[in-house]
């Protein structure tokens, strides 16, 4: 009897034990989203062994696929000393290290043998193919194996020597998610304690099983039916993962958190706006409550300095981005360098790039830390690219100028409440910031009469041209800095945009969940966009050297040992420069834009780049979802050298597929479907009803007939893709019967 008492105790005990972890496992501390237990593993009404559909309590669902085991190490608790290592043999953060600094110390490819470069590998991640998506991520490498993102979320672990998947995740994101600004993307993933880290752009967190790729834990950060979103990469540093939250066209409060590595539950959280009686409430209106829908969001993966204990990111734009009538003041922290105690999330320092932002200058960059000798002495150094065109070098220890930086005077207009002073930074600026007479004659049409003018012109109801753009200056594409050359790297994006405030003030009002840019801005038509290429020393902050393109540069940049500097070109072409003076040594052309950062590891005792080439929306590019990766000892010269055959793909490709997002087809009639087409391949460029948007035209006011509009969507042309053979031919109609009626609407 005794006996079995004892059994039925230690079964009893045992049972407990296991309902214990499926509860732990599918039930979240803290804020965290709880989730249910795994559905049948079928999709469609197929069974598939190794493909897995989850749903958490949300009704939001997943799925997982695993193709074959894992064949590496799981990453450990990564310790400071092995995030600020120089990447060699991995690339275990999304900078590289976590100064951001995109540097590597391997030297086996060199200027002297760049040029040999061929193609060793490619994987097709299989999503992010329609044109709202962007591809921008950059892939993280540990032990051999290789994860990347898409626009889509998707998430891809892969063999870093063949490129042969090993585990699949994809969410399934709300179908009715519309407040994003800038079309669909992500910007990586973060890696560490056995896990791989992703921020959703609805605005969960979500921690991977690093072998498996099923899901560890799941923290909702916010409702992104208010405007937050995630698109920058998490970052793992002392057990905690960081990330911020975009959405500042949207009127949201921006903020960065910290979040337990092993659970998910929030540690800490810290607004970039400071509430009524916090340092810095002083630079918002005391009659109003606009520091509640004030912006600051963070664009940026933030940096570490293990050494000072602070973490270190830039906020983004004020809300509204382009109305400074009801927000007098300086508006702190929005355009801001700030650093927080990553311990605690405490302010230390900020330092504010543009005061009383009207232009959406706001720092999209990555922040790069970085040690150099000034004077005899050795400084531990902040760089900031603005979109105003020039780089912000600060003392990261204390937020103080490492490079003089002077305010000065600028126009001034009481409508808009502008700042009488901005900072100049001492040296060079990377692109034009004023417009001259040559350039009206060179570049703007006969028929051009309307004002124009320098940085930080104010404007109001008349439209206003000036330089720098809202794209740049720099925007998100990571710069990289090289200690041997002591030199810093920046993409800047040179075009032509108007700005005006709206006529009516009706339409400048505040509403939850809607974009808010109070003012309406536009690319100026028929002119040139081009792009910048910038060394610059970070001792005097002047360039060294500079290479112009015909187009906006959108991609990102590696440096290396080998005195190299790569990036990538909207083209498709990934290129190598000579890191000292700027002289092109290796190209190779992909089938889409290269509009992400490329990376570099070794494996086996070879070293090879990658990036990932996949098209971007705002920068008009040709879409695609193929990492491609180089070596010296590659195999092929051209991307048309290798076999279909010999590309990586999904083995289950078809079964993981579903509409993100509206679909295309689900319009209850023609003027619904055309909504949904526009919404699914024209808003993240022209904006939400035809105006708005950060590169394309006011389609409100557009003179093409039928014929015209037909040809234009088919054939692109002025820094538009073609749509030929994306879009059908009932498709292309339907957008074209939602325009005309936006028009009618607005005549």
């Amino acid at each position: 009897m005794n006996n079995k008492i004892a059994v039925w105790i230690i079964t009893g005990m045992l049972l407990i034990g296991v309902v214990g972890i499926v509860i732990f496992q599918y039930a979240t501390p803290g804020n965290e989203t709880a989730k249910s237990p795994p559905d049948e593993e079928e999709q469609n009404g197929d069974k598939e062994p190794n493909v897995k559909q989850q749903n958490n309590a949300a009704g939001d669902g997943h799925f997982s696929a695993q193709h074959q085991d894992y064949p590496g190490e799981a990453a450990p608790d990564f310790s400071a000393e092995e995030l600020t290592k120089k990447p060699t043999n991995n690339w275990i953060t999304n900078g590289g290290t976590i100064y951001n600094d995109r540097y590597s110390p391997l030297d086996k490819i060199d200027t002297s043998n760049a040029g040999d470069l061929k193609l060793e590998w490619v994987t097709r991640m299989g999503t992010g193919l329609e044109f709202k998506y962007s591809g921008e991520s950059t892939p993280l490498v540990y032990d051999g194996v290789m994860f990347n993102i898409t626009g889509e979320n998707h998430v891809v672990a892969m063999d870093a020597t063949t490129g042969e998947m090993i585990w699949e995740y994809k969410p399934k994101l709300p179908e009715n998610l519309d407040t994003l600004c800038c079309g669909w993307a992500n910007r990586g993933v973060a890696l560490g304690d056995g896990k791989v880290f992703v921020g959703l752009l609805d605005a969960r967190l979500v921690a991977l099983d690093q072998k498996t790729g099923e899901v560890v834990w799941e923290t909702q950060v916010d409702e992104w039916e208010k405007g937050y979103t995630i698109t920058s990469a998490p970052l793992f540093y002392d057990g905690k993962i960081y990330t911020g939250v975009a959405g500042g066209e949207y009127g949201i409060r921006g903020y960065m958190a910290a979040y337990d590595a092993a659970i998910g539950r929030e540690i800490w959280k810290s607004h970039t706006l400071p509430a009524p009686g916090e340092e810095g409430s002083e630079t918002w209106p005391e009659d109003n409550e606009n520091w509640l829908t004030g912006g600051a969001p963070i664009w940026m993966t933030p940096a570490v300095d293990p050494e000072e204990g602070l973490i270190y990111f830039a906020a983004g734009n004020t809300s509204p981005d382009l109305d400074g009538s009801n927000r007098e003041g300086d508006n702190l922290y929005a355009d801001s360098v700030i650093a927080l105690n990553a311990d605690t999330g405490e302010h230390a320092w900020h330092f504010q790039e543009v005061h009383h932002d009207i232009w959406d200058y706001d720092p999209a960059n990555p922040v790069v830390l970085f040690d150099v000798e000034m004077d005899g002495e050795t400084r531990k150094g902040i760089a900031q690219a603005g979109k105003t065109g020039w780089v912000y070098l600060l003392d990261r220890t204390n937020g103080e100028p490492l490079v003089g930086i002077e305010e000065k005077p600028v126009p001034q207009l009481d409508k808009q409440k502008t700042s009488p002073t901005q900072p100049f930074p001492k040296g060079d600026s990377f692109v034009p910031q004023t417009i001259t007479k040559e350039d009206i004659e060179q570049d703007l049409s006969d028929d051009f009469d309307g004002p124009y003018g320098d940085i930080f012109t104010p404007f109001w109801e008349e439209p206003l041209t000036v330089k720098p753009s809202p794209q740049g200056g720099a925007n998100w594409p990571p710069s990289a800095y090289n200690p041997n050359t002591e030199l810093f790297y920046v993409l800047g994006n040179d075009n032509y945009f108007s700005y005006a405030h709206y006529a009516e003030n009706e339409e400048n009002k505040f509403e939850q969940g809607k974009e808010w840019l109070g003012s309406i801005w536009q690319p100026v038509e028929n002119t040139p966009s081009r792009g910048t290429v910038t060394a610059i020393d970070v001792k005097t902050n002047e360039i060294v050297w500079q290479n112009d393109w015909d187009t906006l540069a959108y991609s990102g940049i590696l440096t290396t040992a080998g005195n190299l500097m790569f990036t990538g070109h909207n083209d498709g072409r990934i290129i190598a420069y000579d890191a000292t003076n700027g002289e092109k040594v290796w190209e190779f052309m992909t089938d889409a834009g290269a509009n992400a950062p490329p990376i570099t590891y070794k494996a086996d005792g070879k070293q090879y780049i990658s990036i990932f080439s996949a098209g971007n929306s705002l920068a008009g590019t040709q879409h695609g979802d193929k990492i491609y990766t180089f070596s010296l000892e590659g195999d092929y010269e051209s991307a048309e050298d290798m076999p279909e055959d010999e590309i990586n793909v999904s083995p289950v490709q078809d079964k993981m597929k579903f509409q993100q997002g509206k679909d295309t087809d689900s319009g209850n009639n023609a003027v619904d479907q055309g909504l949904n087409v526009y919404e699914n391949n024209c808003l993240s460029c022209h904006g939400e009803d035809g105006s708005g948007g950060h590169n394309g035209p006011n389609l409100q006011q557009t003179d093409m007939n039928q014929e015209q509009l037909i040809k234009q969507i088919k054939n692109g042309g002025g820094g538009m893709p073609g749509f030929e053979g994306t879009l059908s031919e009932e498709e292309i109609n339907s957008v074209i019967d939602y325009l005309k009626g936006l028009k009618q609407t607005n005549d």
